[in-house]
């Protein structure tokens, strides 16, 4: 059986560009669909947070307003509801290691951007996993989260990795727009990153060797397969 470790954020707010402070939390689509697509292939997932602290989903994913229907959003209601201890009690990632995994998943909503880019556990874990050739798995702005991995030079690990992230066209179009604290797509490309992207919201998977991102919510069920595909073929 794989072991996978999912990586929550638990920001519940996120400063904009002008200043003013936006409420967030991690995208309801995401955890669900990721996390029911690996446990439905016999996945055990461990879901982790900064300091252990309880997630919190964005409430805008679960409404029309951010673009979810009614009826999807009762469905993410109802998973999340089914994994309630789970996200009650996270690990807290401090206290993991890559070893104990076989891949790790960074599931995004704008949350990320405030703690987990920065968070100096999850760097260490990414620069274990990929060392050890684990496979890493990011999300939409979940792929925040591997701007935390720095070499000891301390260029950034995944330059000139392939990869994809909710693009600056989709934030444009749909996200925050040019409130947002910055452009998740532009800060991997400037820290030396190969983007790669399709349409705006189009299941849109990059897979660069170990390393697997999804470009936004609608590719969540589509990167949790690659991510079994891959570890189908360890």
């Amino acid at each position: 059986m794989s072991k996978i470790l999912m990586v929550v954020s638990a920001a519940t707010t996120l400063k904009l560009a002008d200043g003013s402070t936006h409420p967030t939390g991690y995208w309801a689509e995401e955890v669900a669909a990721s996390h029911k697509v690996l446990k439905a292939a016999g996945a055990e997932v461990d879901i982790a947070t900064p300091a252990g602290a309880r997630p919190t989903v964005d409430a805008l994913s679960l409404s029309e307003q951010g673009g979810v229907s009614e009826s999807d959003a009762e469905e993410f209601r109802a998973y999340l509801a089914g994994i309630e201890g789970q996200l009650a009690a996270p690990l807290t990632l401090s206290e993991v290691r890559a070893s104990d995994y076989d891949a790790i998943y960074i599931p995004g909503g704008h949350a990320p951007m405030t703690d987990l880019a920065h968070d100096a556990d999850l760097g260490r874990l990414l620069n274990e996993a990929d060392a050890q050739g684990k496979a890493v798995a990011a999300l939409c702005h979940g792929v925040a989260g591997l701007l935390s991995a720095t070499r000891e030079d301390g260029g950034f690990t995944f330059a000139g990795r392939s990869l994809t992230s909710f693009t600056d066209e989709e934030e444009r179009q749909g996200g925050l727009g040019e409130n947002s604290p910055y452009f998740v797509e532009s800060r991997l490309r400037d820290r030396g990153a190969v983007i790669r992207t399709g349409a705006p919201w189009s299941n849109t998977v990059v897979v660069d060797g170990n390393l697997i991102t999804g470009q936004n919510p609608q590719s969540s069920t589509g990167t949790a397969e690659r991510v079994l595909k891959a570890l189908a073929t360890v």
